[in-house]
């Protein structure tokens, strides 16, 4: 199953952003294939203003506990998070699973 992991930052987080992009980066990077497409979320200034992330992962339970440990999460970065469940309907690659 696909899951949008839905994040949106503090309004003062974009130095601490900065500061931990690098983990995040790791963190996310290190699920592999199940790492669909990730970017963030852009201002009007065009600074990032929180992340969109597309997981496979096989519960509901398993992608938000991907979130939760997220260094954006655990960093103070995000302000909110979502995590939904998700059906990839058109341009699905082919070498993603459902």
């Amino acid at each position: 199953m696909y899951f949008v992991i839905s994040g949106r930052d503090r309004p003062d987080a974009l130095e601490k952003r900065k500061a931990t992009r690098a983990a995040h980066l790791s963190y996310w990077g290190d699920l592999g294939a199940d790492l669909k497409l990730a970017g963030p979320y852009l201002d009007e200034n065009g600074n990032p203003s929180g992340s969109l992330i597309i997981i496979e992962a096989p519960t509901l339970l398993a992608a938000r506990t991907y979130a939760e440990a997220d260094p954006y999460v655990t960093q103070g970065v995000f302000e909110s998070v979502g995590v939904t469940e998700w059906m990839w309907a058109v341009n699905e690659p082919e070498k993603a699973t459902s």
